[in-house]
């Protein structure tokens, strides 16, 4: 199955200077939040895979680095039962790949860090403010489905704000993405919760 790298670059070989909205249009419908494919661009551009420069209408493109064959592999995957670093997942570290995200993108952050009671992130841009909760990754099946009963309880009891975004983090792993998906659908629209899932590279996708 092709990865959200792969189809950027499939569709950037065929219509190069795209612009990451334009992307998301594209692959993941009209619309929809742009945060994973802007990630995976930046991904792709740190590893010199394609560039992004200034169109003529001033708009940030995408293009494909010429010199670089279009049927290199983007980068191998590692098997899903590998055991995960637990230091990447520690709680703190996933809340500072967040706070990077966020401030790269002109968020500014109030983070509670460690065991400091509050929300975990409490971000705002001009009007906007977007609360996530994390969570780390637990030492045990068991322990990961109550972290994430916890953190969207958590969620919950912030919802304070008719105004606000609210978010969970969670480690991009197999079982936080099966709990997530089991979560049910009149749930997650009535709440309007999302999920921002975090992979042991730092990369981030968020997911209604």
């Amino acid at each position: 199955m092709k990865t959200l790298k792969d189809k950027i670059i499939d569709i950037l070989s065929d219509r190069e200077g795209l612009t990451d909205r334009e992307i998301t249009d594209l692959l993941l419908g009209k619309g929809m939040p742009q945060q994973s494919v802007n990630q995976a661009c930046r991904s792709l551009e740190a590893k010199g895979i394609i560039k992004r420069i200034n169109r003529n209408d001033g708009l940030l493109g995408n293009y494909i680095v010429s010199d670089r064959p279009k049927t290199e592999p983007i980068m191998s995957h590692k098997p899903e039962n590998l055991e995960k670093d637990a230091s990447v997942f520690a709680e703190d570290n996933l809340k500072e790949i967040l706070k990077k995200h966020l401030q790269s993108n002109d968020w500014e952050t109030q983070i509670a860090w460690g065991k400091t009671p509050g929300i975990d992130i409490n971000a705002y841009r001009g009007t906007e403010r977007w609360i996530i909760e994390v969570k780390g990754l637990g030492s045990s099946n068991p322990m990961n489905v109550n972290y994430f009963l916890g953190v969207l309880a958590e969620t919950l009891q912030r919802m304070d704000d008719p105004n606000a975004k609210y978010s969970i983090a969670l480690p991009d792993v197999k079982q936080f993405r099966n709990l997530w998906g089991k979560f049910p659908l009149l749930a997650k629209k009535r709440t309007r919760i999302t999920a921002v899932f975090i992979d042991e590279n730092g990369g981030i996708e968020e997911v209604s």
